[in-house]
């Protein structure tokens, strides 16, 4: 076996780029360590694992290394294939499955690759349950060379059926047959789910890079990035479309645009999807991570809904919503977290969301938004550092008069501004979010913070 790079185990999902890091090989041993981790977590001896996969190059290879360690491992695999994320989740549920894992580096280059996994329940695997476990087991590399029962494999294509229950949570009469959307599925999966779901609905659908590809060859999987939604922002101008959707690779993140093509923030989501489930809901949780403009507590209370404040990462948000029976959560990142998703992440109805308060409301993307635009933001400007908790150290002592909070790296609130420093749990970067009352203030803090961190 080639070298090992222990990096590759993340706070909530094992990846790294392809050969080097991950690889045939190690996702062979990875494949067996899960699964030795659950059965002896279940106390059961025989096993049943969904696994989806997205459209990476590499994709097949690690498919192939990390299927055959489960099988080797004597657990069954229920093949989805091709598939969103999201199709992970219902499938887990619907075929009444053991354990899941999806091949897949979400929003990272083309090199990269990676396993997302979970547990029924559902509970996430993650840095405070299994990755340590998963990871001490795959080092040890005790494994029964000649198992006398190997795993087997069927296939099985669960999307018709996840459509179908999509549809039950909506009211299709209510649906305006004449909104327009664009949809940018980025040659990763999410286009399979989007596509059937506006057939059903009959709304006007305008679909860029829907043919998967793991090349990336339109643009890369981020749409986080500005220069990604660039052909997708131009789309819903020209075409007088009443909001735009960028996906990421295996479509777990959504980022909206408004009929003026201008990028909606995914905060600022979260407060108008917060207040659509709270206004026939009052009195339940919704939670969103840390970074969040304080903007999305303020219409939580206001809607008579229970804020949670959560650390940054999809295994800790979704492991927070299950234990508060949340009915919505969220991260300004894009993921999007529903109680009818068991509180996963779902483009699909991410997507249905939109339309329904759309066709309810009557008005403008860009009007509903605009109530929640009350401070003045900079949001995760990115620091390739190597010291970083030398960097946060000092910035911490520098800041030492503001209310300081450790959740997920620095957070410090000043009256009038706050912001939150952090490592990245995907990347090699630090990241700083800026917020406060007024653009002055925020400029003054923003030219400050990154003098103390480039120094």
């Amino acid at each position: 076996m080639s070298k090992l790079n222990l990096k590759i185990f993340h706070a909530y999902d094992i990846r790294g780029v392809y050969p080097v890091e991950l690889n045939e090989e190690v996702a062979y041993r990875i494949g067996r360590a899960f699964i030795k981790f659950l059965k002896k977590e279940f106390h059961k001896s025989q096993l049943q694992i969904v696994i989806g996969r997205d459209c990476r190059i590499s994709t097949p290879k690690i498919f192939k290394g990390f299927s055959q360690g489960i099988i080797d491992e004597n657990a069954d695999i229920i093949d989805i294939g091709l598939v969103p994320t999201e199709l992970l989740y219902f499938s887990l549920h619907y075929l009444n499955a053991d354990a899941g894992a999806m091949i897949t580096a979400s929003h990272n280059p083309p090199e990269y690759n990676g396993i997302k996994m979970i547990a029924k329940g559902p509970r996430y695997i993650c840095g405070s349950w299994g990755i340590p476990q998963i990871k001490e087991i795959f080092l040890k590399n005790k494994f029964r060379k000649n198992p006398k029962r190997k795993g087997e494999v069927v296939k099985k294509n669960t999307i018709n059926y996840y459509i179908d229950y999509l549809l039950t949570l909506i009211n299709r009469e209510d649906i305006d047959k004449n909104l327009k959307v664009v949809v940018d599925a980025g040659n990763g999966m999410g286009g399979k789910v989007i596509n059937k779901l506006a057939k059903k609905l009959s709304v006007n659908l305008v679909s860029l890079y829907f043919q998967p590809n793991g090349n990336f060859p339109n643009h890369l999987p981020n749409p986080l990035l500005p220069e990604n939604t660039k052909k997708l922002r131009n789309e819903v101008v020209k075409k007088k479309a009443n909001f735009g959707l960028a996906l990421d690779g295996d479509a777990d993140r959504t980022i909206f645009v408004d009929e003026k093509g201008k990028i909606i923030k995914g905060d600022l989501i979260i407060a108008l999807f917060a207040k659509y489930f709270l206004k026939n809901n009052p009195g339940e949780t919704v939670v969103y991570n840390l970074t969040c403009s304080k903007v999305v507590p303020e219409i939580i209370k206001k809607a008579k809904g229970k804020p949670i404040k959560t650390r940054t990462g999809h295994a800790f948000m979704k492991e927070i919503a299950r234990k508060s029976k949340a009915i919505f959560g969220g991260e300004i990142s894009g993921h999007l977290y529903f109680r009818d998703m068991f509180y996963a992440e779902s483009s699909g109805l991410a997507f249905l969301t939109m339309i329904k308060i759309l066709s309810e409301s009557k008005k403008p993307l860009s009007t509903l938004i605009k109530e929640f635009k009350k401070y003045y933001r900079i949001g995760e400007i990115n620091f390739k550092v190597k010291n970083y908790q030398e960097i946060i150290k000092k910035v911490s002592k520098f800041y030492k008069n503001g209310k300081q909070n450790w959740l997920d790296g620095l957070t410090v609130e000043f009256k009038n501004w706050w912001f939150n420093l952090r490592r990245s749990h995907t990347e090699p970067l630090l990241r700083l979010v800026i917020e406060a009352k007024d653009k002055d203030e925020l400029k003054k803090r923003k030219k400050e913070i990154e003098k103390l961190i480039k120094n």
